[in-house]
């Protein structure tokens, strides 16, 4: 997006080096698929790109986090098989756990590897990049004149004021956990969202010792008190949970020379409390990496948080400029398959291929967290039903604590509401904790987004005994309380 000539003036001191149709600034999930899209039909395409270029999914967030994952479940399968009469302690090889997360992460790394490098290398460009005032962007030596620009920039841990000063070498993100060596022996986590609940577990099982803050007495986001309070008490099992805490410093201490990291904190009955241990591993979220950028010498305005305003939500333009902000770049769905559609949008838009120049959202919002028991999340939330006055619903509720597969395998632990329009028979939404979550939200979000009713649902086949047993106990539910609810109503209007 260029706002000068191509000749230096007194207010610019370099002269533009190059002119390209598009800049995409940015090589994640979102960046790539941009930059493949727009190459399709414009030549002159260029990517500029700080770190690793690869993807945050698979860097630093979904697939490492999944290999740690796997390696705690072997574990705990090992240690937590007496009741079925096999008895086996886990002997935990840290630095090999840590050194299979790493190796196995370098391979899922290496099939995007070889398609960057496949891309010319006059193309790609390795470096910060800031738009100036000119609207130019400058990179390393060179003044790049862009008549589009696709901002996917990605986004990185937030970290609180101060803390990283405090705890120095003791402090964790997401970003730098799996570059650990070896299994530290002790470890606070702070954040029981989907990233901290997690690693939390996942360290636990694998023998260190860990310690779960959040400042709300609430897990993974869950807007419904029921679910919430059932996944507190699964979760509660095994993890040690200071919720409702309030922290109020951190830092490190040297103990015989050797350094700690210290938390001090209010716990939810307002006490003071104070943890010791090796690592404070941060989960306070992630923020979108834009605020350096300099876009809003493009005139893009952010909000407080620094969230694009007037931003498509169908194209990823802001307003009515040449300027396209796409996957966790915008702050919208910090998700991989949204961030992939949304550049691959953009990549349309810019070489005006209308066709295929719209972003796809979810139809049915879902969300997973990878925990044990799962926990998900499809479709509205108690609180948005609960806030349409015209929707008139009912929850149908099944417990997983004594469902039979469940039962069987030793993860009888959960609870599934869902939340069924007494009008249209159709399902509202759902939340659950609870074992095989993940293919239960994909049933649902399937049959939310397919408009299937409650009856079409309990016409498909549930095989026995499965835990998907428990979806159609509770879809049952739903139709009784909906007739329960019809024949009230019915009295009602005769006894008028």
């Amino acid at each position: 997006m260029n706002k000068q000539s191509d000749t230096a003036t007194d207010d610019t001191p370099k002269e533009v080096t190059r002119k390209v149709s598009v800049a995409i600034i940015g090589a994640g999930t979102a960046g790539q698929n941009a930059f493949r899209q727009a190459s399709k039909i414009k030549d002159d395409v260029v990517i500029i790109n700080e770190g690793f270029w690869t993807t945050t999914c698979i860097a630093v967030g979904c697939m490492p986090s999944k290999l740690l994952i796997a390696a705690a479940d072997r574990a705990h399968d090992a240690n937590h098989s007496a009741e079925f009469g096999i008895h086996a302690t886990a002997q935990i090889d840290g630095k090999r756990v840590m050194e299979r997360v790493r190796d196995e992460r370098s391979h899922f790394a290496s099939y995007i590897k070889k398609q960057v490098d496949s891309w010319p290398d006059h193309k790609k460009i390795d470096g910060r990049a800031l738009i100036n005032e000119q609207g130019l962007i400058e990179v390393n030596d060179e003044l790049i004149a862009a008549e589009q620009i696709i901002v996917a920039t990605g986004s990185s841990p937030f970290i609180p004021d101060g803390w990283a000063d405090k705890l120095g070498d003791t402090m964790l993100t997401s970003d730098s956990v799996f570059e650990l060596e070896d299994l530290p022996k002790t470890m606070a986590v702070v954040g029981a969202g989907a990233i901290g609940l997690e690693l939390a577990q996942a360290f636990t099982r694998l023998g260190v010792e860990v310690t779960l803050l959040n400042r709300a007495k609430q897990v993974a986001g869950l807007k419904d008190d029921d679910i919430n309070n059932k996944a507190m008490d699964c979760l509660s099992h095994e993890l040690t949970m200071h919720l409702g805490s309030e922290i109020t410093d951190v830092g490190t201490t040297a103990d015989g020379g050797n350094k700690s990291a210290f938390i001090r904190y209010e716990d939810s009955a307002g006490e003071s409390q104070q943890w010791h241990g090796e690592y404070v591993l941060v989960a306070t979220g992630r923020r979108n990496n834009i605020k350096q950028l300099g876009v809003e010498n493009l005139g893009v305005e952010l909000d407080d948080k620094n969230r694009p305003k007037n931003l498509s939500k169908k194209t990823g333009q802001i307003g009515d400029l040449n300027v396209y902000i796409v996957g966790d770049a915008n702050a919208n769905i910090p998700l991989l398959h949204v961030a992939s559609d949304e550049g691959y949008s953009a990549g349309s838009m810019v070489c005006e291929n209308t066709e295929a120049a719209y972003i796809r959202p979810p139809a049915t919002p879902f969300s997973i967290v990878f925990c044990s028991p799962q926990i998900v999340n499809v479709g509205m939330s108690l609180p948005e039903i609960q806030k349409d006055s015209e929707l008139e619903f009912v929850i149908g509720s099944v417990s997983f604590d004594n469902q039979g597969r469940s039962r069987v395998m030793g993860v009888n632990c959960g609870l599934l509401h869902i939340y069924g329009c007494k009008k249209t028979d159709r399902i509202l939404g759902a939340s659950m904790v609870g074992p095989d979550a993940e293919y239960i939200g994909h049933i649902l979000a399937t049959a939310i987004t397919n408009d299937l009713s409650i009856k079409d649902m309990l016409d498909t086949p549930f095989y026995h005994p499965t835990i998907l047993e428990g979806l159609r106990t509770a879809l049952r539910d739903v139709q009784y309380k909906m007739e329960i609810s019809f024949q009230s109503l019915d009295t009602q209007k005769d006894s008028s």
